[in-house]
């Protein structure tokens, strides 16, 4: 038998559901609820939290050694063992009843997270060794070389691993997981309270969207042809020929995706900046009426 993947028994995928979730609460200026999921399930000393580690464990670790990469991967499944499986098993209804109480469970779980396919391996693989049924050879070892593939960041015997769990995500050139703590950390800051409604709209869904999907593509590409409409109309009302040039250059420079292009941060940076420059305009063309 082969162990089906459940997003909603991963320990792991959904802490890190629940951080992109605060963030995308934080830009729509709510109390996320998700904050007081994550302390009480994720912040103290449970079987569910224990679980966790050992999924933070095999995310915080790769580019190791082949032997390294096989004792870390050796540590987690016995220290799963250890667990105790009947309390976890409830520990995981209720975490998924509370997070069902504020959120919509198709819409939460429809995220995309970067590190998907590690994490579904390693949930397949500690499901399996905890499984009284006999498991399929075949689906243990993909499972592992998946798993060891994220460890060493070294592409296995590839033909070994076939019929994946999960389709491989397109990567990003910088990691926007990092990008998410920073929303985070600064939430209590108040540093984003002031973002105009175009910047907390685009952010969001950087946060929700990992992968470049075609959603993001259009919108970003259509942020940056509503920019270059708004700077040109506002071109035409600078009086100072300075100014006008240095804008004209900025219209250069704003140039929409091509259709093999990836979203990636620069790409958000510059839409910030852009969002910033038109909003300036704006308020200097209404103080000189």
């Amino acid at each position: 038998m082969k162990i089906k993947h459940s997003k909603y028994r991963n320990t792991g995928l959904i802490f890190e559901l629940l951080v992109k979730q605060i963030a995308a609460d934080t830009l729509d200026n709510k109390d996320s609820k998700a904050i007081d999921i994550l302390k009480k399930f994720y912040s103290n000393k449970s079987t569910l939290a224990k679980e966790y580690k050992l999924y933070e464990f095999l995310s915080k670790n790769n580019k190791l050694l082949q032997s390294k990469a096989e004792a870390v991967l050796s540590t987690i499944t016995e220290v799963s063992r250890k667990l105790d499986q009947k309390t976890l098993k409830a520990q995981k209804y209720e975490l998924i009843s509370e997070i069902k109480k504020d959120y919509n469970l198709e819409e939460f779980f429809g995220m995309e997270v970067r590190n998907y396919k590690p994490l579904a391996a390693l949930y397949c693989l500690l499901e399996a060794q905890n499984n009284s049924s006999l498991v399929d050879p075949q689906f243990l070892v993909d499972n592992k070389f998946t798993i060891l593939e994220h460890l060493t960041s070294n592409p296995q015997e590839k033909e070994a691993v076939k019929d994946s769990l999960i389709e491989d995500y397109s990567k990003y050139d910088k990691d926007l997981k990092m990008l998410t703590f920073k929303i985070l950390l600064e939430k209590f800051n108040d540093k984003y309270r002031d973002l105009l409604p175009e910047q907390k709209n685009i952010l969001k869904e950087f946060i929700t969207s990992v992968n470049s999907n075609r959603r993001l593509y259009k919108l970003v590409n259509r942020e940056f042809e509503n920019i270059l409409k708004e700077v040109n109309q506002l071109v035409k009302k600078v009086k100072d020929d300075v100014v006008k040039i240095k804008l004209q250059e900025v219209i250069k420079s704003i140039t929409p995706l091509t259709k093999t292009e990836k979203v990636n941060d620069t790409h958000l940076v510059n839409l910030m900046q852009y969002y910033d420059l038109v909003n300036e305009l704006k308020n200097l063309w209404q103080g000189l009426k």
